[in-house]
């Protein structure tokens, strides 16, 4: 058991130095101090695959922490519709999934990076779930409507991205119709060596004090019971939205989907979806819609040859 476990621990050592290191490398190539979006995405991408391959060697941390989580959303009561921002290769969602004794009837993730939605796409499909819409996006200009997810969660996907705190949880509030989850970096409840450890990776450090001072109603904030990582002490974190926001329209699939720099709706058109008033449009890879703010192509006459 204590070999079992040690083998568990040099593994996620292994790939969060990794992590570290390309991200290292890259700030110090541009004279940065902050980790910026395209360190992250690069540095992600070079690993994906590298998750699942981890889950593989190793299960019953990530299905102890996806049933610790499911349990707690189960407890959120009736959810029309979630999305995972930050999903990296759905190793958590696709677990999480499993164990939710009421499934979202419109289940949406994406990330930074399209090689780690691929490889997630692939791992759902080995869990027989073919429903979830997946595409790439940034967590801080999402390519999403307005309240129109009654639940949006991050599972270590705004870690990165210290010092843009307040940017994160009001880009997540936006498009948020009932509650926000985050499982994320636990500054305020951990050690010294932990908060340090933090600050030296660039780690979001003020999570709960910035949505304190957005007047955000937090209902719950703890650690959380499962930690993959003993070195990076992890909290549980909900925002409860009032419900009195507006709601979206009804339609397909695609109306939650907007323009990540118009926010105008995108429609799905041949291979690539298009903003009729913002004239942008974002292409379709392999079956997964790019919709980066960086996808963008200025296509005017779009609908001229529809």
């Amino acid at each position: 058991m204590m070999e079992e476990k040690l083998k568990q621990l040099k593994n996620i050592k292994k790939l969060y130095d990794q992590q570290k290191n390309i991200i290292q490398h890259l700030k110090q190539s541009a004279g940065e101090e902050a980790n910026s979006t395209s360190d992250i995405l690069i540095s992600y991408d070079f690993q994906a695959g590298s998750y699942i391959q981890s889950y593989y060697n190793n299960r019953k941390p990530r299905d102890d922490f996806a049933a610790k989580l499911a349990e707690v959303i189960n407890g959120l009561g009736s959810l029309d519709s979630m999305l995972e921002a930050g999903v990296g290769e759905a190793v958590m969602l696709g677990n999480l999934i499993t164990r939710l004794k009421q499934r979202p009837k419109d289940i949406y993730a994406f990330d930074l990076s399209w090689s780690r939605i691929k490889y997630g796409e692939k791992f759902l499909r080995s869990l027989n779930i073919n429903d979830v819409k997946l595409f790439t996006g940034d967590m801080f200009c999402m390519p999403v409507k307005e309240n129109s997810m009654d639940l949006v969660y991050t599972i270590h996907a705004v870690e990165p991205n210290g010092g843009r705190e307040r940017e994160a949880l009001t880009e997540l509030y936006r498009i948020a119709r009932k509650y926000v989850l985050l499982i994320e970096p636990a500054f305020e409840l951990a050690d010294e060596a932990a908060k340090q450890r933090m600050l030296s990776h660039g780690y979001v450090t003020n999570l709960y004090g910035t949505a304190k001072e957005l007047g955000y109603k937090v209902i719950e904030y703890r650690l959380f019971e499962v930690n993959l990582n003993p070195l990076n002490p992890v909290g549980l974190m909900i925002i409860q939205k009032d419900d009195s926001h507006g709601e979206t329209e009804e339609g397909n699939d695609t109306d939650i989907l907007c323009c990540p720099i118009t926010k105008t709706t995108l429609a799905l058109k041949s291979a690539a979806y298009y903003s009729t008033e913002g004239m942008l449009a974002y292409p379709i890879l392999e079956q997964i819609p790019c919709l980066l703010p960086q996808n963008a192509i200025v296509a005017t006459h779009f609908n001229d040859f529809r």
